[in-house]
């Protein structure tokens, strides 16, 4: 069992497939072998991941989605949990890169979703990015393609 906490930024209008992320999420989480994890993610516009992306990662500018490792681990009346991570999504960068790569905003969504999952399982692409029409090579992002094509038939935006 893992959880999942969802959130979207304080005066960001909440979208009206928030509800399915989490089902998402937990499917990802169940194929990448997560076991009593915790994942917190919060949707938000660009202008607050450009800050963060600027505060932590030198670069001044919007991105897609940023991974924050934590690996704390707690204990409650639930059990022991090792809190992963969180993962930020900005919504103004979603459909830009949609329409980028020919894709729906769901394939999109759960792109960006299991991308930040994947960092925070310790995994990491170097320079390589998915571009439109070439092949992966590292095994972070070949992996990503693996469990995106068997989650493929996943709805999160309908």
């Amino acid at each position: 069992m893992n959880r999942v906490f969802i959130s979207v930024q304080e005066g960001v209008t909440e979208p009206a497939w928030i509800s399915g992320v989490e089902a998402f999420v937990q499917k990802v989480m169940d194929e990448l072998k997560f076991d009593g994890e915790e994942v917190s993610m919060l949707f938000c516009n660009d202008s607050y991941i450009q800050e963060l992306n600027k505060n932590y990662r030198q670069i001044d500018s919007a991105t897609d989605v940023l991974s924050f490792e934590n690996d704390e681990v707690y204990e409650d009346e639930e059990g022991k949990w090792k809190c992963v991570g969180d993962i930020v999504i900005s919504l103004d960068t979603l459909p830009v890169n949609a329409e980028y790569f020919n894709e729906s905003r769901n394939d999109e969504l759960k792109r960006l979703i299991v991308h930040g999952l994947l960092h925070l399982n310790g995994m990491d692409h170097g320079e390589e990015h998915i571009e439109k029409g070439i092949a992966p090579v590292c095994e972070m992002l070949v992996l990503q393609e693996k469990v995106l094509e068997k989650l493929k038939d996943e709805k999160i935006i309908v």
